[in-house]
C-alpha cells in the first residue's frame, strides 16, 4: 500500500486524527528501523476537527511499534506450569469452545466471564456484549474502564439520566474560567491542554485554577493552584459552593425552572465555611475565595476531571459534586461551559455506547430496566429473559470470583490486568487459581500472558476496520491500512466465532466490521447517543459527533448543529430535570498512619501508556523514560536522608516496591508519587499496583487507585541497578516466554 491513510491515535481518549504514510511511497526508499522492519510514519490530520493535525509523543511514534514483540499465532497449554505450545486457531478455538460448554455444565453462564479495554473499536465491544451478555446469559463482561471512566459514568446518570459528556473541545476556546482537578491534563491529555493553554495565553481575563497535590506541567500554566491534600476533594468543593451561596453567585432561575434537590444540597454546604475547608484540604482561605470567586463571576465555568477524581472511594460523589457547582450556577447546555470528563482511552466513550461495562447495555441502556433488556433481546435476536437483570461482575469482583473458584473460564482482551489492577500480588494469586484463562492481545510477552491457558494473536488498530469515540462524541472512521501479522484475527471476528461454534450462527452472521456496526448502531435510535445517521461508509467522509440521528449526518457534518447536549435544559431523567446530591467527606479509604505515614499517589506519565505494552517497545520513548521515579518533597527527603538518585523501598500494609528518588518542589510534604507503567516485565519490584488497595467507590465500582499509605525507607542499591543489567534481564524474559514448541 502507498497510500495515506487517515485514522485515530490508539492511544488516550482525547481521539487526535492521524495520517499514516506506509514505509514505502515512490520515488523513496522502504524506511526501516534498526531491527529491519518496515516503519509507518505518523503525523497529525490537520483536518480531523478535534485535534486539528496537532499530536503528542506517542501518536507520532506509534508506527514504530507496529512490528515490535507482536503476537503471531495462537499458543496452548494445559497448565501453567508447562510451556506454551504453538498452535493452530481450529485447536485453540476447539479448547476454548469445549471449556465453555464445560463451565456453563458445572457452573452455569455466571462461570463465564470476560475483561476488555478501552482498545477495542466499538464493533469489538459489541460483539462482546451479544456473545456474553445475549447469548450466554451472563453480565460478566467489564472492560478496563471500570479502572478509569466509571465514576464519570454514574456521576453522569445520576445528575442527569443519561451517561453523556455534555461539552465539547470548543468550549475550550470559549471558557471564562477553566476549572481543572484531578487531571494532570498536559501530560494525559496533552493536545486538549494545548488548545486551552493556547486559548488561555491570549485571553489575560481567561482565568485558570488547577487542583493537584502535585506542581505539574499543568499546574504550572494556571493562574491558580490548590495543592489540596489528596483526598480532600469533596470538602473543597462544598466550601466553594458555601462561598457561591453565602456571596449569592448562584442562578436562581435555572435551580427552580431545571433542577431537584437544592434545598437539601444547600444545607449540606453549609457545614463547610472556609474555616473548616482550608483546614481540612491544607490551603489557604485567600486561595480559596478566589477560587469560589472566579468562579461566581465568571459567565461560562468549564470543569475538568479524569483519574485524580475518578479513582476514589468517593469516585462518583466528587463527580457529582463538581456538577453541583454548575447547576447552582447555570453553567451548563452553553458555549465555553459544563462539567466535562476528559476520557481516558482511545475508545472507552464507545464501549459505554456500546454497552461495555456490567450494569449497562448498548445504546445507553442499563440491564435492571425490563425495557431495556426486550429492546435489545429483539435486535440480538435471543429469546425474551435471555438477558440477565441482574449487574454482573465488576472488575475488581472478578478477581474475588477466581479466589472463590466461582469462575471456569476468564477471558482477558486487550488489557493487562496483570499490571494493572489493584493490590496486584492478590490479583496475581488470583489469576493463577483461575482453571481456564485467555489471553487475547497484539503483543508478547505481557504479563497477563503468564498466567494464560491460551493465548490469541489479535489485529491492533492499523489491521482492522472499525469506529472509535473520543472525549467530545466525535466518532472517527478507522480503516485498516496494512495486513495483519502473522495468523492474527480481529477481536469482534474472534468472539463472533466462539459464538457460532456455541451454536450461534444466526446471532452472529456478519461477516465484516460495517455489518456489526449497522446493527449496533439500530440500537442507539431515540437515545442520547443516537448514531443512526451514521455508517463506515458515511464515517470514511470525515469524522462526526453524536448525537447524529438519521438524515442529520450532512448537517451536522457541516457544522450546523450544536456541539453540547442539553441546551434547552431538559434533561434525561422522567420529568427533565437535572438532580442535587449533596455529600459529606469521607476522605482516603486507607490514610496514613504513624507506620505508613505517607499518602502515596500515581499516575501516567506523559510518554508512556498504561503497561507499556506498546510504549515500552519503542526506542524514542524508552530513552525519554528509562525508569520510573518516586517524587518526595526535599523537607521530606531530608528527613528520610535521601537525595534524588538513591534507592528507597517504599512499602503498603500489602507489598513493597523498590525504587530511585527524585527529589522536587513538585509534590507536596507527606504525599509521594509514583507512575503506574512498570510491570514486572520491566523491572524488579517496580509494580505500583503492588502497594495500592482494592477498596471501590460503592457506587460505580471503581477502585481507589489514586492513593493509599506507605512508608518510605532506605535501601541500598539492588544489584540490578544498571541500564545493561535490567535491558539484559528484560531480554531474558522475553526469551524465556517466546520458548514454544512448535505443533502445526
Amino acid at each position: 500500500m502507498t497510500d495515506t491513510s487517515k485514522t485515530l491515535c490508539p492511544y488516550c481518549g482525547v481521539g487526535c486524527g492521524l495520517e499514516v504514510l506506509p514505509p514505502a511511497r515512490p520515488g523513496r526508499p522502504v524506511n526501516r528501523d534498526e531491527h529491519g522492519n518496515p516503519v509507518w510514519q505518523a503525523r497529525g490530520d490537520r483536518n480531523h476537527p478535534s485535534s486539528k493535525g496537532q499530536v503528542c509523543i506517542k501518536g507520532g511514534t506509534v508506527g514504530d511499534s507496529l512490528d515490535r514483540s507482536r503476537l503471531l499465532y495462537p499458543m496452548m497449554r494445559e497448565s501453567l506450569d508447562q510451556p506454551l505450545r504453538r498452535v493452530s486457531w481450529e485447536d485453540a478455538l476447539s479448547r476454548i469452545t469445549y471449556e465453555m460448554r464445560k463451565t456453563l455444565e458445572e457452573k452455569g453462564p455466571e462461570g463465564i466471564a470476560m475483561y476488555g479495554s478501552g482498545q477495542f473499536q466499538t464493533e469489538d465491544y459489541y460483539t462482546a456484549q451479544k456473545l456474553l451478555k445475549g447469548c450466554l446469559g451472563t453480565n460478566n463482561f467489564d472492560a478496563n474502564s471500570r479502572l478509569c471512566m466509571s465514576s464519570a459514568v454514574a456521576g453522569y446518570i445520576q445528575s442527569f439520566g443519561s451517561d453523556g459528556p455534555p461539552c465539547c473541545y470548543d468550549d475550550l476556546e470559549q471558557t471564562d474560567c477553566a476549572f481543572l482537578i484531578g487531571t494532570n491534563t498536559a501530560d494525559c491529555h496533552p493536545i486538549v491542554f494545548n488548545r486551552l493553554k493556547k486559548y488561555h495565553k491570549k485571553n489575560r481575563k481567561v482565568k485558570m485554577i488547577v487542583v493537584d497535590p502535585r506542581y505539574t506541567d499543568t499546574a504550572k500554566a494556571a493562574d491558580l493552584h490548590l495543592a489540596i491534600k489528596p483526598g480532600t476533594d469533596i470538602a473543597l468543593l462544598n466550601g466553594i459552593a458555601h462561598l457561591l451561596l453565602r456571596h449569592g453567585w448562584i442562578d436562581p432561575g435555572f435551580i427552580d425552572s431545571c433542577t431537584d434537590g437544592f434545598s437539601d444540597y444547600a444545607q449540606v454546604v453549609k457545614s463547610y465555611p472556609p474555616e473548616r475547608v482550608t483546614e481540612i484540604c491544607g490551603i489557604t482561605l485567600s486561595e480559596l475565595t478566589k477560587a469560589a470567586a472566579w468562579w461566581g463571576k465568571s459567565e461560562r465555568v468549564l470543569s475538568m476531571w479524569s483519574m485524580g477524581v475518578n479513582q476514589s472511594t468517593e469516585g462518583t460523589a466528587k463527580c457529582r459534586t463538581i456538577i453541583n457547582l454548575h447547576l447552582m450556577t447555570g453553567n451548563i447546555g452553553k458555549p465555553g461551559a459544563g462539567p466535562f470528563s476528559l476520557t481516558g482511552q482511545p475508545n472507552a466513550m464507545g464501549g459505554r455506547e456500546a454497552g461495555g461495562l456490567a450494569h449497562i447495555l448498548p445504546g445507553y441502556r442499563l440491564v435492571k430496566n425490563p425495557e431495556h433488556r426486550q429492546t435489545v433481546e429483539k435486535v440480538w435476536q435471543v429469546p425474551e429473559k435471555s438477558i440477565s437483570p441482574v449487574p454482573g461482575l465488576a472488575a475488581w469482583d472478578m478477581m474475588l470470583a477466581l479466589e472463590r473458584g466461582d469462575l471456569g473460564v476468564f477471558w482477558v482482551a486487550a488489557t493487562n490486568p496483570a499490571v494493572s489492577m489493584p493490590d496486584i500480588k492478590r490479583t496475581q494469586d488470583a489469576l493463577r487459581k483461575s482453571p481456564f484463562t485467555i489471553c487475547q492481545d497484539a503483543y508478547y510477552p505481557t504479563e497477563t500472558a503468564a498466567f494464560a491457558h491460551v493465548v490469541l494473536p489479535a489485529t491492533q488498530w492499523g489491521e482492522k476496520t472499525g469506529v472509535m469515540t473520543n472525549s467530545e462524541r466525535v466518532v472517527t472512521y478507522c480503516p485498516a491500512f496494512r495486513n495483519p501479522v502473522g495468523e492474527a484475527r480481529a477481536d469482534w471476528e474472534i468472539f463472533a466465532e466462539v459464538g457460532r461454534r456455541l451454536g450461534f450462527e444466526k446471532q452472529f452472521a456478519q461477516r465484516t466490521s460495517a455489518e456489526v456496526y449497522d446493527e449496533f448502531i439500530s440500537l442507539t435510535a431515540g437515545q442520547l447517543c443516537d448514531a443512526t445517521g451514521l455508517s463506515h461508509e458515511r464515517l470514511a467522509k470525515g469524522p462526526i459527533q453524536w448525537p447524529c440521528p438519521a438524515g442529520e449526518s450532512d448537517a451536522i457534518a457541516h457544522g450546523k448543529h450544536d456541539k453540547r447536549l442539553y441546551t434547552d435544559y431538559r434533561f434525561a431523567t422522567p420529568n427533565g430535570r437535572a438532580k442535587f446530591c449533596a455529600f459529606h467527606i469521607k476522605g482516603l479509604a486507607e490514610p496514613p498512619d504513624e507506620n505508613f505515614p505517607f499518602v502515596l499517589t500515581t499516575g501516567r506519565l506523559y510518554g508512556h501508556w498504561h503497561t507499556q505494552s506498546r510504549t515500552g517497545r519503542i526506542e524514542r520513548i524508552v530513552k525519554k523514560y528509562p525508569e520510573p521515579l518516586l517524587e518526595v518533597n526535599p523537607k521530606d527527603a531530608q528527613l528520610l536522608e535521601v537525595q534524588s538518585g538513591d534507592w528507597v523501598e517504599v512499602r503498603s500494609p500489602r507489598s513493597f516496591a523498590q525504587i530511585k528518588v527524585l527529589v522536587t518542589q513538585n509534590i507536596t510534604r507527606g504525599t509521594v508519587f509514583m507512575p503506574m507503567h512498570w510491570g514486572f516485565l520491566w523491572g524488579d519490584n517496580m509494580e505500583v499496583n503492588a502497594l495500592t488497595h482494592p477498596e471501590v467507590c460503592p457506587i460505580s465500582l471503581e477502585p481507589e487507585l489514586k492513593a493509599c499509605a506507605v512508608q518510605v525507607t532506605p535501601i541500598a542499591a539492588p544489584q540490578s541497578d544498571d541500564e545493561a543489567t535490567v535491558k539484559t534481564r528484560f531480554e531474558a524474559v522475553q526469551k524465556l516466554a517466546m520458548r514454544v514448541e512448535v505443533t502445526v
